[in-house]
């Protein structure tokens, strides 16, 4: 397959990939930033994310899949979210509607936003290590599994993550000037 037709260097892909690799350095860099800064910040880059991501192109099945490799370790996914819930305190929480089993529940399912967050970084984060490496056939497998993950788990987890953050961004009733 020629360059001018591989998914891995469509100008899509290529757009995903500055955006991902923004988004990975932001979130490493959360604690630089105030509650106000953080969230202003997150819905900028969260909807330009979600925008890239649905513009990936398609990849066809590999023939020869195997799972990737995993660089955010456990350790770091939990360093990222323990420092977004702490930035973020009792913003952290909101309810979540998105859950199949919610149309069954009587009672409201907490969910949180760093967690979300958390979730989204260690796939964008590790697609971007894989990137990284420059190796066409792994570049692919990179792309193919970031946009399986999108569609079945993290464009739902950002946009529910987004819906929330909005709510506090735009919430008249929190002075950020006082929370800071």
């Amino acid at each position: 397959m020629n360059k001018e037709n591989h998914p891995v260097y469509d100008k899509n892909t290529l757009e995903f990939v500055t955006v991902a690799f923004e988004f990975c350095s932001w979130i490493e860099k959360s604690n630089d930033f105030d509650l106000f800064k953080f969230v202003n910040n997150a819905t900028k880059i969260l909807p330009l994310l979600y925008l890239k991501a649905t513009l990936l192109p398609e990849v066809d099945d590999l023939d020869d899949e195997s799972d990737a490799a995993q660089f955010i370790t456990e350790e770091t996914y939990d360093a990222i979210r323990n420092r977004i819930a702490n930035l973020l305190g009792e913003h952290d929480t909101y309810l979540e509607t998105f859950l199949p089993d919610m149309q069954f529940s009587d009672t409201p399912i907490a969910a949180f936003i760093s967690e979300n967050l958390a979730d989204l970084y260690q796939d964008v984060g590790n697609f971007i290590s894989l990137f990284r490496q420059g190796y066409e056939k792994t570049m692919l497998q990179a792309l193919s599994e970031c946009t399986e993950n999108f569609r079945l788990y993290w464009g739902q987890s950002l946009l529910n993550a987004l819906k929330a953050l909005h709510a506090i961004r735009y919430n008249p009733d929190i002075n950020f000037k006082e929370e800071e």
